[in-house]
């Protein structure tokens, strides 16, 4: 019995989204967001979805790779806010 391999279909014909659409930028993939929570840890999340509860947008835009970066610059105390206010700083 013989595999069969899925026809190759145009971006028209599956109704793919276009880059501008999907958040793309040009060959790097998905633009990503930074975002922060209430205990002041951060992460990355889908620049094109909303943002679950909890969380804020910190303004950086990229690809993960470039935001990934971004939060190693300004995430220097991993501790979450509450643990650091208890310990005094």
């Amino acid at each position: 019995m013989s595999e069969q391999v899925p026809e190759r279909k145009s971006q028209r014909q599956t109704g793919q989204q276009t880059q501008q659409q999907t958040g793309e930028r040009s060959g790097q993939g998905p633009l990503h967001a930074v975002v922060v929570n209430d205990e002041e840890q951060y992460s990355t999340w889908w620049a094109d979805r909303p943002l679950p509860a909890g969380w804020t947008a910190t303004g950086f835009t990229g690809t993960k790779e470039e935001c990934l970066a971004h939060i190693d610059e300004v995430w220097t105390d991993m501790r979450p806010k509450s643990l650091r206010e208890a310990m005094g700083g």
